[in-house]
């Protein structure tokens, strides 16, 4: 048996080298990124505990729509519906104190939507 037929490999020596060349840029360019990135002291986001959304939202109670009131801290479908049919029985509200007139919306529920609350102007009350 010739020397060569004792040593099989796949790719040819100078092949292997350039292979190898690639393969130890890349991991430097992965562990780069990786300490851009933060490392291990951060940068990752666990999943079942995502940052809070930097973007806000922001409803004008006289104008919102079910689906826009539910999306408010502490509000659900059914207690948007209350809101509607308030602004529907008793007119545009004048004032965001005023829904506090609206079942199951208390002081606290009030203070958690408020960010998310647009203020109203008096002629919007007016209509």
């Amino acid at each position: 048996m010739p020397a060569d037929a004792t040593e099989s490999s796949l790719l040819p020596r100078r092949s292997q080298a350039a292979l190898g060349l690639v393969v130890a840029i890349a991991l430097a360019a992965m562990a780069a990124w990786f300490v851009g990135q933060g490392g291990l002291s951060g940068g990752f986001v666990h999943h079942d505990a995502p940052p809070p959304a930097a973007g806000r939202f922001t409803v004008n109670v006289n104008a919102a729509g079910v689906a826009e009131l539910a999306q408010l801290p502490g509000l659900g479908p059914a207690t948007a519906q209350r809101i509607i049919d308030h602004r529907r029985d008793h007119g545009p509200f004048a004032s965001l104190e005023d829904l506090l007139d609206v079942p199951d919306i208390g002081p606290a529920t009030l203070e958690a939507m408020r960010p998310h609350l647009r203020p109203i102007r008096p002629r919007e009350a007016a209509r």
